[in-house]
């Protein structure tokens, strides 16, 4: 499959995004657990690379959820990207940071969004801090 150029970005799907990506900012900050689980792919085959662990699976990736600290959650999105390749695949990255007792830290994050018939879901997702 060729993905043409006219189907990069439409405008509908980015609206799309734009209004679904808040909620899983807020879902994340407020660690809401069923929301986070909700938003991700429920199969063997998705996955989320974090700062400390590899998770593969729905199994993995809920119990990372389940056990979690909820502290110090809050973070400040600095840029937010999104892009779509026709009307059912799309990538969200951003940039984040995030003040410690050790300081502010800054990180990323990446998401690849597919729609599937449950609606959008993350089926892939990196999370790493810079030095």
């Amino acid at each position: 499959m060729t993905v043409l150029a006219e189907v990069i970005n439409l405008p509908e799907v980015i609206a799309e995004l734009n209004l679904l990506y808040p909620q899983y900012e807020q879902a994340l900050v407020s660690n809401d657990v069923a929301t986070l689980v909700a938003m991700f792919w429920a199969s063997p085959h998705v996955m989320r690379f974090g700062v400390t662990e590899n998770l593969y699976g729905e199994d993995e990736l809920e119990a990372f959820r389940q056990s979690r600290p909820a502290t110090n959650l809050v973070r400040t999105v600095k840029r937010l990207d999104i892009v779509s390749f026709g009307r059912d695949f799309a990538s969200i990255t951003l940039e984040f940071e995030r003040d410690t007792a050790k300081g502010p830290v800054r990180g990323r994050q990446s998401q690849v969004w597919v729609r599937l018939e449950q609606g959008w879901r993350i089926i892939s997702a990196h999370v790493s801090l810079l030095p």
